[in-house]
C-alpha cells in the first residue's frame, strides 16, 4: 500500500508561467533534462534532442484532436456549450455521443440544441454521472458538420479564444486517428525537420493511439489517491509497434515514451513480465508512486498542473523529490508550463 499523498503534487505557479500560445517553431521550446540516477538537471532545447539522446526508439501517440467544442442554443435562445467526448455509434447523419455540457439553466434529458444555422442538431437522451448521452443529427454527416462548426478544445488555462493557428499547432504533425479531446502535448514539439534529424541520427519511431479524454485532466479532490476514479480511455497498440519495441530490446536501444499517454498505453498493454500485447482496449490505469515500469525506459513530457494524475505519473517515473526539485528549477528559471509550454526529459541521455 502506498503512503504517497496528493499533497506531494501541490506547487505554486505564477500565472505568467502558463504558456498562452505556441512558440513560432515547434522545436524551439526549452528542455529540462533530469537524470534518473540523481544527477544534476541540465538545460537544453527540444532541437538538441538528436545530439542528447542515447540510441532510442521513440514511441509517439498518433491520436488526432477532434474540433469537439460546439457552441449552440436552445429553442428558448439560451446559450449552450457542448464538448464531444466519445462517439457511441457508427459515423453517419445521426450519431450518439457522450458529451459534457454547460448551459445557464442546465441541461436535462429531452433538451434540444441547435448549432450554427441549424445544420447540426442535438437532443439530450440521458444523463450519466460522467456526462450526457447526446444524439446528433447533421447533413450530409455529423462529422462534416462538427468539422465545420466545432472549435479546437483548448484547455481552460489558455485564457483566449482559439485562433486559426490552433487548428494546426494544437495537433501533432503525425496525428492520424480522430478521437481525442486534448492533444498529447509532448508530441507537439516534434515537427517534420526534427523527426528527420532524429531518424538521420539512427533513432527510430513507433506509434500507439490513446484517445485523450477529459478525465485525464480531472484534478485530484482527495489526498488518498486510491479513491480517485480514472475515466476510461480507448487505446490501440499496433503489431508493428510491439515488434519495434521487441527489436529495440534485442538491439540495446531504450524505449522513450513521448508523453504520459504513451506511458499509460504501453504499461496498460503489457503483462506482469513486460510482454506487450498488440490490440485495442480501454484503460483506467492510474500510475502513482511507488510504481514499477515494465516497458518504458525514458520519458519526455510537458510540465503538468498541480494535483493532477499526470504529475503523479511523472513522479512515479522520475522520483518524488527529483521531480519536485525539477519543477522548482523550472519555475525559478522561467520555463513555460502546460500544453503550449516547455518540456522535461527524464532519463534517456547519452
Amino acid at each position: 500500500m502506498s503512503d504517497f499523498s496528493a499533497l506531494y503534487l501541490d506547487y505554486e505557479l505564477p500565472e505568467d508561467r502558463i504558456a498562452q500560445s505556441p512558440l513560432a517553431e515547434r522545436d524551439a521550446a526549452r528542455l529540462l533534462c533530469v537524470p534518473r540516477d540523481g544527477g544534476m538537471a541540465t538545460h537544453h532545447h527540444i532541437r538538441d534532442l538528436p545530439d542528447l539522446l542515447a540510441p532510442s526508439l521513440l514511441v509517439l501517440n498518433d491520436t488526432r484532436v477532434t474540433p469537439a467544442r460546439l457552441h449552440g442554443h436552445k429553442p428558448s435562445g439560451g446559450k449552450v456549450e457542448l464538448l464531444l467526448v466519445e462517439r457511441l455509434s457508427v459515423p453517419g447523419s445521426v450519431e450518439r455521443w457522450m458529451a459534457l455540457g454547460r448551459a445557464a439553466k442546465g441541461l436535462r434529458a429531452g433538451s434540444r440544441i441547435e448549432f450554427g444555422d441549424g445544420a447540426l442538431h442535438a437532443v439530450i437522451r440521458a444523463q450519466h454521472a460522467h456526462g450526457l448521452e447526446v444524439e446528433l443529427s447533421g447533413e450530409p454527416s455529423v462529422s462534416a458538420q462538427v468539422a465545420a462548426l466545432g472549435e479546437v478544445p483548448l484547455p481552460p488555462y489558455i485564457r483566449r479564444a482559439p485562433g486559426p493557428e490552433d487548428a494546426q499547432r494544437y495537433q501533432t504533425v503525425y496525428a492520424a486517428h480522430d478521437g481525442a479531446v486534448a492533444a498529447p502535448t509532448a508530441g507537439l514539439h516534434f515537427g517534420a525537420p526534427l523527426l528527420d534529424r532524429l531518424s538521420g541520427c539512427g533513432h527510430e519511431f513507433a506509434f500507439v493511439t490513446l484517445h485523450v479524454g477529459p478525465g485525464t485532466f480531472a484534478p485530484l479532490r482527495t489526498d488518498d489517491l486510491a479513491t480517485h476514479p480514472m475515466h476510461p480511455e480507448r487505446y490501440h497498440v499496433p503489431d508493428a509497434s510491439v515488434a519495434a519495441i521487441a527489436r529495440a530490446r534485442i538491439e540495446g536501444r531504450q524505449v522513450l515514451a513521448v508523453g504520459t499517454t504513451v506511458v499509460r498505453t504501453l504499461e496498460s498493454a503489457a503483462d506482469e513480465r513486460g510482454t506487450l500485447r498488440a490490440g485495442s482496449g480501454t484503460t483506467s490505469l492510474f500510475i502513482y508512486p511507488p510504481a514499477r515500469f515494465k516497458v518504458v525506459d525514458a520519458l519526455m513530457t510537458n510540465f503538468h498542473l498541480p494535483r493532477s494524475t499526470l504529475l503523479a505519473l511523472v513522479m512515479a517515473f522520475g522520483g518524488i523529490e527529483p521531480v519536485r526539485q525539477a519543477y522548482r528549477t523550472a519555475i525559478d528559471t522561467g520555463y513555460r508550463f502546460y500544453s503550449y509550454g516547455d518540456a522535461m526529459l527524464i532519463g534517456g541521455l547519452r
